[in-house]
């Protein structure tokens, strides 16, 4: 039986809305009475658990299998590396397991670019691999496995892996790292030099790859469906790319902070830790910010400026929010913590959908409604 997704989608905002609304009554009759009744909070776990039930359902209504994105993966590998004279092998593991389809609809062409780069100039020419001791054919591995509440997609090749120094001389020429910097480098901050605009591996520009473009929109585009990539490559044995993505965009564990009078959230998967700072250690440097952590200079955003929000306290002790924001660690200044909480990310109003920092909306217990933040968009 074939269900349209927009029917799945309000299905699943009227799960949402149930599960804000249970919240929201266990929360009303804590402040009504005081204390609940032994048989009244029976009732609110009995019901918190069907709801729970009946959310785990709705979102597997949601979910359809990798092999979706990954099936056309190994026929366009097979016709690049033909255009290119070379030989390839690829294998797909992992496709059966399944992810919200929101997700696999965004998942498509970061893959895509990730094979087409494995296989254009992540992999060498025959002749040469027969003299480094390697087959004829190159291989490339798509991997996707689960962790707990992510998934885990590795694109992996056998090439010579990313020529550092390359990298490095493009990363200067570019602005990027500094010369003097540069040398003292270690191998896998060079190597992630690859996700900033305008640094490519490719020695040749070619009709697939190598202007410089692509592994930065890869990076944007999983950051944006709040995860991450990460890169290893090894010298002579190949490269990998990970991407590490949500099973469901619809439900996530986020911090509130609060900003004045006001709360707003970020992924918890963004947060490293909290750090507790006086505001005069904070220093400015020009227009930016700047506070020692760890002995290290670490960027100071100024969460409720950049919202737009007005701040309740300029001075004393107060908490700093070490994020990862577009591949850097920055602190998020902020004015309190107000817990941690799993929630039902509801899509912004269009009026709003012009604030880029804005990904999606959601109801406390309480009946406030907040803004979940997209951190990438504040720096």
């Amino acid at each position: 039986m074939r269900v349209r997704t927009e029917t799945l989608d309000r299905f699943l905002a009227s799960v949402g809305e149930v599960i804000l609304s249970s919240s929201h009554l266990r929360g009303t009759a804590e402040e009504a009475g005081g204390a609940i009744s032994p048989s009244l909070d029976a009732g609110f776990d009995r019901m918190e658990r069907v709801v729970g039930d009946l959310k785990r359902r709705a979102l597997s209504l949601r979910t359809a299998p990798l092999l979706r994105v990954l099936d056309a993966l190994p026929r366009m590998a097979r016709d690049i590396a033909r255009a290119a004279g070379k030989e390839v092998d690829i294998e797909l593991r992992g496709a059966e397991l399944e992810l919200d389809r929101a997700i696999l609809d965004r998942l498509g062409d970061p893959l895509v670019h990730l094979v087409r780069n494995a296989v254009d100039h992540g992999l060498e020419m025959p002749e040469v691999r027969r003299e480094a001791g390697k087959p004829p054919a190159g291989r490339v591995v798509v991997e996707a496995r689960r962790e707990k509440d992510q998934v885990l997609i590795s694109v992996a090749d056998d090439g010579p892996g990313i020529d550092l120094a390359s990298v490095k001389l493009r990363a200067i020429a570019a602005g990027v790292l500094h010369e003097d910097l540069a040398d003292e480098l270690p191998a896998d901050e060079i190597a992630a030099l690859v996700f900033r605009p305008g640094i490519s591996t490719a020695t040749e520009v070619s009709k697939v790859s190598g202007r410089g473009v692509g592994m930065d929109a890869v990076k944007a585009t999983i950051e944006a469906l709040g995860g991450r990539v990460e890169l290893h490559s090894r010298p002579g044995l190949g490269t990998t790319t990970c991407l590490i993505v949500p099973i469901t965009a619809a439900v996530q564990r986020v911090l509130l902070l609060g900003l004045g009078d006001e709360i707003v959230a970020i992924p918890i998967a963004k947060v490293e830790r909290v750090v507790e700072v006086e505001v005069e250690a904070i220093e400015q440097a020009g227009n930016e910010q700047f506070c020692l952590v760890d002995d290290e200079p670490v960027l100071v955003l100024d969460l409720a400026r950049r919202v737009g929000f007005s701040r309740s306290r300029e001075g004393g002790a107060i908490p700093l929010v070490l994020a990862e924001v577009r591949g850097e660690r920055v602190g998020l200044l902020v004015e309190h913590l107000a817990g941690q909480q799993e929630i039902y990310v509801k899509p912004v109003p269009k009026l709003l959908t012009s604030a880029r920092m804005l990904a999606g909306l959601t109801v406390l217990a309480d009946g406030t409604p907040i803004f979940l933040l997209d951190v990438n968009q504040l720096a």
